[in-house]
């Protein structure tokens, strides 16, 4: 895993002719909220990791944070930082790119960041579906092809995950 500063998250879609996918013009989306109950952030953000990646590596950009103050969780999002033998701040390098092998580890990332109310992007270098997810608690999934969106659609549907 590395970290990254904002102008390398914003190199790393530049390299790949890619903007943040709320920013790109006819493309479909699927809205989808957080369970209501805490502890089913853990199988989303697991689920998101296995399924979106494709085993390629993934970029999680933080873009949200320290909008609901005392209750996120600092201390445990930085001994997981430290336990990669970092120790920037999250204003520092907001970025976290995991290689193909470190779907375990973007995931505990994404998790820590939903349950502490942050927002920011999920994008896969497959590009298939890509996520923007919310300090509101929802997530966007992005697709350029409708069809993409189904696993999103189905995944979500079969678990009985809130959705409006």
């Amino acid at each position: 895993m590395r970290f990254y500063t904002v102008q390398e998250c914003e190199r790393w879609l530049s390299d790949r002719n890619r903007q943040k996918p709320d920013l790109v013009s006819d493309i479909h989306v699927e809205h989808v909220n957080h369970p209501a109950e805490p502890h089913r952030i853990f199988y989303m953000a697991h689920w998101i990791a296995e399924q979106l990646t494709y085993r390629r590596p993934t970029l999680l950009w933080m873009t949200e944070w320290g909008i609901w103050g005392s209750s996120e969780n600092w201390h445990l999002y930085y001994k997981l930082r430290q336990s990669d033998g970092d120790h920037q701040l999250l204003q520092e390098s907001p970025g976290h790119l995991f290689l193909e092998h470190e779907a375990e580890d973007l995931a505990s990332f994404l998790q820590i960041a939903m349950l502490n109310g942050w927002g920011g992007y999920v994008l896969s270098e497959a590009n298939y579906v890509n996520a923007f997810f919310s300090h509101d608690e929802y997530i966007d999934f992005f697709a350029q092809h409708l069809e993409n969106l189904t696993v999103v659609r189905e995944g979500w549907a079969g678990n009985r995950l809130d959705r409006e």
